[in-house]
């Protein structure tokens, strides 16, 4: 792996708080010839994980902190951590980036986090000198070095042995002192939610007490939204009972309507028959004038027949006088004729009679058909007349009922409001720190209102002041004032969509306005 530009992670950490057992640095001379590439062995112990950007770098003996280092090598990422194999690994740094001086430096590796995990034995780089130059010596002179290595090297086998055991207890150590940090952290993270909650607990005690403070106005302004909601809800009711008495009295107008109606109907079917009856009269009066008229010209005749018969009879009494015929030849003839005249005069009269009868019975008829043309007429215009006022009264019922059912809807929208007013502020005030208020509830159980928040406690209610109060913006109005006025009042805090159902309050205005908006869309 060649260095690159890149810096490698470093930090302040002093060498109390680094572990240089985790990683065990192998093969290391005691001194490298200066002009040659080396090549550093390590190996990685098992309580060490390696990461990405670990390092190995060569500092100077006596160094402080990671910063302090000559040249770096980025450290190769193991691929299996639990092959032995994968645990032995080497670095090999390029002369040209070397010390030149003759310092003692060593081999550190360093975690991505710029802790130290293990360090080698110093080493220099120098030139060989003739302390390194073979000596030839003779055989005794050899078995006796030879004897002497070999106590060296049992003297250095026990010496890695101890430093092993000395590693071990080193990496235990190192653990408990870890362990130690851990628990001392999260001792002091525990002290400080300690005082967290102790800070918490002090202002939940502050709003409890505020709490108690407010409770009262809260059971009166409770009381007074539910004397208000039965109010309201008596109100509903007379207006039913109102609603369903007038649809009563709407059905009885529409049934009389309808009884007059069919009245109208047999009224109109009468007047058609007396129509037929009088033109049948008419037809009746026409055929009397005209037998009255055939009567009088057979009556002219017969008159005429009279004087003629008069005439004659004087011509006939003339040649009476002048004849000289016998008087008993004459008085048959004389008496038929007076018969005659009598007969017709008999019938003239009799047609005369019956004209006249016929004649009255015709005025009568008249007159009649008068009194009952005019009887009829009367009957229509009663029964136009009581029509429209039927008319006009089953409008004034209609609007009756469309003002009575827009009270209705109106007043079923704010008890909606109240109730829903009453259940935000008890879930937002009462309900918002549930075991404050609940100690706060056991501690007062001698309250007069009782537990407001208990299914099973009964509510007794005192006697309340003699005022109203806005339960949006709590101004106070005097209990005498119009309801209509209170509900002006109300009305102003409240603002209904256009479009819907939906309900805001007068402090959420910019959401009105984003809900009105996106019915426009």
């Amino acid at each position: 792996m060649e260095e690159t530009g890149e810096e490698p992670p470093t930090s302040a950490v002093l060498l109390d708080h680094c572990h240089f057992s985790q990683i065990i640095f192998n093969n290391v001379e005691k001194f490298y010839i200066p002009g040659g590439d080396i090549t550093c062995h390590y190996t990685l112990t098992q309580h060490f994980i390696p990461r990405r950007k670990d390092w190995i770098g060569i500092f100077r003996v006596g160094w402080k902190t990671t910063r302090e280092y000559y040249t770096f090598m980025w450290a190769t990422l193991p691929a299996d951590l639990n092959s032995k194999s994968s645990l032995q690994q080497q670095v090999q740094f390029k002369a040209y980036y070397l010390p030149k001086d003759d310092e003692y430096y060593q081999f550190c590796y360093v975690d991505q986090d710029g802790v130290v995990r293990g360090a080698s034995v110093p080493f220099q780089f120098r030139p060989e000198s003739e302390e390194d130059i073979l000596v030839v010596t003779t055989q005794g002179e050899v078995e006796e070095i030879e004897q002497l290595n070999k106590e060296l090297r049992q003297q250095n086998q026990e010496l890695k042995d101890n430093c092993v055991s000395l590693q071990k207890q080193n990496s235990d150590m190192h653990a408990e002192l870890q362990k130690t940090q851990e628990l001392q952290e999260r001792l002091e993270s525990l002290t400080e939610i300690n005082k967290t909650l102790e800070q918490k607990v002090n202002v939940l005690n502050e709003e409890n007490k505020s709490l108690k403070v407010q409770k009262g106005c809260w059971e009166t302004e409770l009381l007074q939204f539910k004397v208000q909601n039965q109010n309201v809800a008596s109100e509903n009711e007379k207006i039913c009972v109102r609603l369903k008495t007038t649809l009563d009295h709407l059905d009885q107008l529409q049934e009389q309507i309808s009884i007059q109606e069919k009245e109208m109907e047999k009224l109109s079917q009468g007047d058609r028959d007396k129509t037929e009856q009088l033109e049948h009269l008419k037809k009746e009066n026409e055929q009397l004038l005209l037998s009255l008229t055939k009567q009088r010209e057979h009556q002219q005749k017969l008159e005429q027949t009279v004087e003629e018969m008069k005439q004659k009879e004087t011509a006939s009494t003339r040649k009476h006088q002048e004849l000289t015929r016998p008087r008993d030849k004459k008085a048959p003839v004389e008496k038929q004729l007076v018969q005659e005249v009598e007969r017709l005069k008999a019938k003239v009269e009799a047609g005369r009679a019956c004209f006249i009868e016929k004649y009255k019975e015709c005025q009568r008829l008249h007159k009649q058909i008068r009194q009952l043309k005019a009887a009829v007429l009367n009957q229509i215009s009663d029964l136009m007349k009581r029509l429209d006022e039927n008319k006009f009264f089953y409008q004034e019922l209609q609007r009756e009922k469309t003002r009575v059912e827009g009270e209705k809807d109106l007043l079923q929208k704010e008890n909606q409001k109240l109730l829903c007013y009453v259940c935000e502020k008890s879930d937002s005030k009462l309900l918002s720190n549930p075991a404050p208020v609940q100690e706060a509830l056991e501690e007062n159980t001698g309250l007069i209102f009782g537990n407001p928040y208990s299914a099973t406690q009964d509510i007794h209610v005192p006697s309340l002041p003699s005022i109203k109060k806005c339960p949006i913006c709590h101004g106070v109005f005097p209990d005498d004032v119009e309801e209509t006025v209170f509900q002006q009042h109300l009305q102003t805090h409240i603002l209904d969509c256009p479009y819907c159902d939906e309900v805001f309050s007068e402090a959420e205005r910019q959401v009105y306005d984003d809900h009105v908006f996106c019915h426009s869309l």
